[in-house]
């Protein structure tokens, strides 16, 4: 992931920035259409995931989000504007093969990528094994998923696991997994939208006692 400078646009963005995260605004002006953009440097917006982590409070009701090779930006924005809203500590982001945090992003989270942590990360095994050690059960939403995610229980400290749109959960992930979530959908259908089932996921997860 390239950590250049991207645009936030619009008031509500730019104010979101200027509140949550104002080291990372490096200019803002108006455009043609003399609307308000703000440029922001993704060097100084994404966390480093030793300086996250060391200072993250763990409870049993910590839940962060790992995105998983997600190739649609619509979908990432999306998804850190759930996180934001129910409450996650913080989203995982890989280097690699993975969309880029991106104008578009910005504007789908509606401003919420400057209030959630947005955490960059290295190789998956590393980090899922750190964050085992300090007691989170990694989870991946999978239509074929072992536990129905109505049955699932909370009690520990999660890591939700969101794959990619057509593939689904990497296979270099699959070994570190503590359990896979099936969503209960009618039999219409087949599967919803990733960023549909973050949605459902983590309103599950909020709401549970």
């Amino acid at each position: 992931m390239k950590l250049g400078k991207i645009y936030a646009h619009g008031k509500h963005a730019i104010a979101q920035a200027t509140k949550y995260a104002p080291h990372a605004i490096l200019k803002v002006f108006k455009d043609a259409k003399d609307a308000d953009i703000a440029q922001i440097s993704l060097f100084k917006l994404l966390h480093q995931y030793e300086d996250f982590v060391s200072t993250l409070e763990i409870t049993p009701k910590t839940a962060l989000v790992l995105l998983a090779g997600i190739e649609d930006p619509h979908n990432i924005g999306a998804i850190i504007r759930t996180a934001a809203a129910f409450g996650v500590a913080g989203v995982l982001m890989p280097e690699v093969g993975q969309a880029p945090v991106s104008d578009a992003v910005l504007k789908v989270s509606a401003g919420m990528a400057f209030r959630v942590p947005l955490v960059l990360i290295g190789g998956y095994q590393q980090i899922l094994s750190d964050l085992k050690k300090r007691g989170f059960t990694i989870a991946a939403l999978d239509q074929k998923g072992k536990t129905n995610l109505a049955d699932a229980s909370f009690d520990t400290p999660h890591v939700f696991v969101f794959g990619n749109e057509g593939e689904g959960i990497p296979n270099a992930i699959k070994p570190l997994l503590d359990t896979s979530l099936a969503i209960p959908m009618d039999a219409r259908a087949e599967s919803l939208n990733v960023a549909a089932a973050a949605a459902v996921t983590l309103f599950a997860w909020s709401t549970s006692k």
